[in-house]
């Protein structure tokens, strides 16, 4: 694979629950990675407003609120949905092969 779409292995479907995010630390990324309605989706850990862990939110369908200020985004797309938050989470490109969940490297 090119450098440009090198996969990253982030964890095993069965450790993610349907409706419940796990938070993984990989090759230098701090990452949530969520399960909605049979798909994952991964997105940065941290809140964009503040120090807030989403793997520790609480998840509202494909909504994770932020712990810290309550702020909200849309877990398919990063898109926020409540404030405090402004700027949008970002999200990765997520591919799954067998029960092994990966990512786009960016």
């Amino acid at each position: 694979m090119s450098g440009s779409q090198e996969l990253i292995a982030v964890c095993n479907t069965d450790e993610v629950a349907e409706g419940q995010a796990v938070k993984v630390e990989t090759q230098g990324l701090v990452l949530a990675v969520f399960q909605v309605e049979g798909d994952f989706y991964v997105t940065d850990d941290t809140c964009t407003h503040g120090p807030g862990s989403l793997s520790e939110g609480c998840i509202l369908g494909d909504m994770v609120e932020c712990n810290f200020h309550n702020g909200a985004f849309n877990i398919r797309t990063g898109e926020v949905m409540e404030p405090p938050c402004m700027t949008p989470l970002k999200t990765y490109p997520v591919s799954v092969r067998g029960q092994q969940i990966f990512i786009k490297a960016v």
